[in-house]
């Protein structure tokens, strides 16, 4: 596994995450991504790097553990739920991974940015709802309901949803309730919905799961990129 190891800790817990350079020694922004369910994976790491190749210093970010991959899909159930009762949970660990990369030497702490995938993309709006000072949020195929609405009137940047039209778990009624949630705060947002579309479309591996509902798509994951590095170069992330 390619990628700098970067440790940090959390509710009692090490994690064990992957960190990008970009090009050059000079002062970066700094970007977190958070991977789908399982765990750091190729589809993370990739993510990583194409992060680090517009500029940031990327950390893929371990929220399971020890840089675990969680192949149990009941244990992985198991997590997610206690994830979605309650915030603080993924609040504070992705905290914790947003200080590991604050803390690299070329980490310019005042240009950060948060990106995730499936969970990964529910886990970074949450840190959001923290207040972190974040300028760009993006979520890829990613749920968009929480139990704290209230707080994202602590969201202090800019929004990115990328959502499958026919994603299985994102139907269109959780997307009505976050647009709700994200006007009724102020947020600055955007809900971007790519037809004929359903969930883990940025994973060229989703194909080969044989699970109803979730595979690639080249077009879509290309416009969600071409979306994602707009807002990063709009926010002052990226020239």
């Amino acid at each position: 596994m390619d990628g700098a190891r970067v440790t940090y800790t959390a509710e009692g817990i090490e994690f064990v995450g992957r960190l990008f350079e970009p090009a050059g020694s000079g002062p970066a922004p700094g970007v977190i991504v958070a991977h789908e369910s399982p765990g750091v994976t190729e589809h993370t790491l990739a993510a990583a790097r194409r992060l680090a190749g517009l500029g940031f210093v990327a950390l893929a970010t371990d929220y399971q553990g020890g840089g675990e991959v969680v192949t149990d899909r009941a244990e992985m159930g198991r997590r997610y739920a206690m994830f979605m009762a309650d915030p603080a949970h993924i609040q504070a660990r992705l905290g914790a991974a947003l200080e590991a990369v604050k803390a690299h030497p070329r980490t310019d702490a005042s240009r950060l940015a948060a990106v995730g995938f499936c969970y990964g993309g529910t886990a970074v709006t949450e840190l959001a709802r923290t207040g972190a000072d974040l300028k760009a949020v993006v979520g890829f195929h990613c749920g968009l309901s929480t139990v704290r609405p209230q707080d994202s009137a602590k969201i202090t940047g800019k929004v990115l949803m990328h959502i499958g039209a026919q994603d299985p778990t994102v139907p269109a009624e959780q997307r009505t309730a976050f647009e709700a949630d994200m006007e009724a705060a102020g947020v600055d947002w955007r809900l971007l919905v790519y037809g004929r579309t359903v969930h883990s479309f940025t994973n060229p591996e989703a194909d080969s799961w044989g699970m109803p509902g979730f595979a690639y798509s080249s077009d879509s994951d290309a416009r969600a990129w071409r979306a994602t590095e707009d807002l990063m170069r709009e926010v002052g992330l990226v020239g």
